[in-house]
Order: C-alpha cells, then sequence, then structure tokens
C-alpha cells in the first residue's frame, strides 16, 4: 500500500479507466437514473422463488419529425427516456430467475458464476444473461442463443417489467431500486467512467 502511494504521488503510477453501467427505470410519473454501477446489476423479483417476467429488447432513436405517419412501438406509443423517443427492436417475453448485466471489470464474479464470459478488462462492453430462461417451442434455437450476450458501446437495452414487483439489485445487495408493473428500464454502457490508478500489472 505504501509503495503504492508513493508511486502515485511521484508520478509514476498509470492511470486508468473502468466502464460502469448506466441504467435509468421508468415509472408512472416518474424517471430515476440509478448510480452508476461498477461490476454488475441483478434485476429479478425481490423472492428468489418467485418468476421475473419481462419483455427485453433494443431501442433505437426515432425522429418523429421526419416520419410522415406516427411511430409506435409495441406497446401502442413511442418510448421516452429523458424525452428522446425510441423504439423496440428485436424484442422478445422473458420468464426466468431474473437477469445479470455487468462490466468486463464485474464478468469474473457473478457473471462468471453464472456461466457468463469473462471479458478483457479494457472492454466497454456490457454483458448479459438471463437466469433460468424457461424456453417453450423453440425448435429455431433463436430465442435460446439470446440468453447471453452483449451490449456494445451505443446500444441500448429495454426491459418493460411484466411482474407485480422487482428489484434493481446494485453491486451487489446494499444498494436497490424497487420496480412495479409496467416500470420500463433503460440499461447502457453511458454512464462516466470510473477513473484509477492501476499497477503495471493490470491491463
Amino acid at each position: 500500500m505504501q509503495e503504492g502511494v508513493a508511486r502515485v504521488l511521484h508520478g509514476g503510477a498509470r492511470l486508468g479507466l473502468r466502464t460502469r453501467i448506466h441504467c435509468t427505470v421508468k415509472s408512472t410519473f416518474s424517471e430515476t437514473r440509478l448510480v452508476p454501477a461498477l461490476n454488475d446489476l441483478l434485476i429479478a423479483n425481490p423472492s428468489p422463488a418467485a418468476v421475473s417476467r419481462y419483455r427485453m429488447g433494443w431501442l433505437e432513436p426515432i425522429d418523429l419529425r421526419s416520419s410522415g405517419e406516427p411511430r409506435h412501438s409495441i406497446y401502442g406509443t413511442t418510448i421516452r427516456f429523458g424525452g428522446v423517443p425510441y423504439e423496440v427492436k428485436n424484442s422478445l417475453n422473458v420468464w426466468s430467475s431474473g437477469m445479470w448485466v455487468s462490466t468486463a471489470t464485474g464478468s469474473t464474479a457473478a457473471m462468471a458464476a453464472a456461466g457468463g464470459e469473462v471479458m478483457d478488462l479494457n472492454s466497454k462492453d456490457l454483458q448479459y444473461l438471463i437466469r433460468e430462461h424457461m424456453i417453450e417451442n423453440d425448435d429455431s434455437g433463436i430465442t435460446r442463443a439470446m440468453d447471453n450476450g452483449m451490449l456494445t458501446e451505443g446500444q441500448k437495452m429495454h426491459l418493460r417489467w411484466n411482474s407485480q414487483k422487482g428489484r434493481v439489485f446494485i453491486d451487489g445487495s446494499h444498494l436497490t431500486h424497487n420496480l412495479e408493473l409496467g416500470d420500463e428500464i433503460l440499461i447502457d454502457n453511458g454512464a462516466p467512467p470510473l477513473k484509477l490508478f492501476m499497477r503495471d500489472d493490470v491491463y
């Protein structure tokens, strides 16, 4: 510890960046930006014995002014976060035990234990993994192929919470945000990165 502090004070340490998760929850009358997560988010029913129901997709911004006709999402209205209109692409209904979303930093912990991929620490991508996905009559394998994947820079994941209760766990169990039926969630890597001094053998 003393050697590390001395190295920082004398300009010999290397300053690095670590990607963090940006998550916004939109309820009926509010829109809440959660604290950025350095490691991971767990989005699930508060009860480990209950099914987590949600619809998962990806958001694409739309320009309502240039469209000759009104644009509608699968829910019948345009989805907005921060006043920006989006439409949902490639969505599917999910019945599962919830979802992990991790950064490269957090990919060596719960994500890896759940069967995810250990990522390069310098990667800006986020990784998601659906926990215990209940799949029926999917002969094509397309749904199962979406169980685990990456959110690259600029991509925005969208969840519509379809259970009565839910919870977002941020970097563990101590910091949480409750979900209600109909809440909408936006997830991307747009949170400010964490700056930290690192050892020379960490790349």
